[in-house]
């Protein structure tokens, strides 16, 4: 799916995007806004969220910048509950603010969990159980959470990370089905290989062999990403709850 070609209609709709400063997240609520999305774009980064609004709003988007501590149940609500109030209406939340702490176990700190799991996971939980408040009231919704492969296939290194990754999995599959029969989406989106910062500091003989493990023989993109995720989030989807969508190009087959 490309950007280019897929076009839904969210007129009228308000979206929360996390972790929407940069890479995914960025992609996610330019392309949502674009759509016709009015776009609550939430991370810690006030000076590169307030960039992505800027660029939203100059391509004649609408979008507000809110800054969150996604482990903290008081920012979290604060910032669902005046986004629902204040624009009346809540209809999309892209759980998609995350962090890694890569080390191989024997050497991995209490911190370094902690921080992986609290951000990852406990985050999608807050934002979800906020969002899914609102949502049920109206009736209609849809949550999108950005998982990964590690959560799916693991990696050596990332316990910590894919172990989150599998936990928004689960979360997914069994908040699709308390919701469902108030018309209130759950889905899950998995990336593989990503271009963005954090694979371009893996240098490129790792990016190489990385590329001989996909069929599809290239890294995704961020627009990738975010056009699966823009058809999910979409009436179109109305029938595609607890589903974990890979964005891999068929890595894992």
């Amino acid at each position: 799916m490309s950007l280019d070609t897929l076009k839904v209609d969210l007129a009228g709709q308000t979206a929360i995007v996390t972790g929407a400063s940069q890479g995914l997240g960025r992609a996610m609520a330019i392309a949502l806004a674009a759509n016709g999305a009015r776009v609550a774009c939430v991370a810690r980064n006030a000076e590169k969220l307030a960039a992505v609004v800027n660029e939203i709003s100059g391509d004649g988007g609408q979008a507000e910048a809110f800054s969150c501590d996604v482990t903290s149940k008081e920012s979290v609500e604060s910032v669902v509950d005046g986004v629902a109030d204040d624009w009346e209406r809540l209809d999309i939340l892209v759980n998609n603010a995350g962090v890694t702490r890569d080390t191989l176990l024997p050497r991995m700190t209490d911190e370094e969990w902690d921080t992986v799991i609290e951000t990852n996971l406990r985050g999608t939980f807050l934002f979800s159980r906020a969002a899914s408040r609102h949502m049920m009231r109206a009736r209609y919704g849809r949550i999108i959470n950005v998982s990964s492969v590690s959560g799916l296939i693991g990696n050596p290194g990332q316990t910590n990370y894919s172990a989150s990754k599998a936990g928004m999995i689960g979360l997914t599959r069994s908040l699709s089905r308390e919701l469902a029969g108030r018309k209130v989406t759950i889905n899950a989106v998995a990336p593989g290989f990503i271009e963005s910062e954090m694979t371009k500091a893996l240098g490129d003989i790792v990016i190489t062999e990385a590329k001989k493990r996909i069929p599809a023989k290239r890294l995704g993109t961020p627009e990738d990403v975010a056009a699966t995720v823009l058809f999910l989030a979409s009436p179109a989807a109305a029938y595609v709850t607890g589903h974990t969508l890979t964005v891999d190009g068929g890595m894992t087959g």
